[in-house]
């Protein structure tokens, strides 16, 4: 199993990347930390170091590199990274089939 990104996604990570003036090679870093509503929160964030730890798992998909810690891997195998910029809200989710329940915003998860 891994990380997957719609083409949504990837093409605004591309948009952040130019606006930002990050290097268009740096990996994205994906990772589950404590906090949020439900106990769970993701964190994306760009890895200018490129540096990937060994336990690090790496994917790609639509040219965009995936960095994740084995702890977070647990928590995200399986998970795909969308984009909306719809009515109901603007920004990157996570259709996580790990996750039990979520909050209404989407942003934090339990299992």
């Amino acid at each position: 199993m891994s990380i997957s990104i719609s083409e949504r996604a990837a093409n605004r990570i591309f948009e952040i990347r130019k606006e930002q003036n990050i290097s268009a090679e740096a990996p994205l870093r994906v990772a589950v930390v404590s906090g949020g509503c439900s106990g769970l929160t993701y964190n994306l964030e760009f890895d200018d170091k490129q540096a990937a730890g060994e336990s690090d798992k790496i994917f790609e998909d639509h040219g965009i590199k995936v960095i994740v810690d084995m702890r977070s891997f647990l928590y995200l195998a399986g998970t795909n990274l969308d984009y909306t910029d719809g009515l109901t809200g603007q920004g990157f989710h996570f259709n996580n089939p790990n996750a039990a329940r979520s909050c209404s915003c989407g942003e934090s998860f339990s299992l």
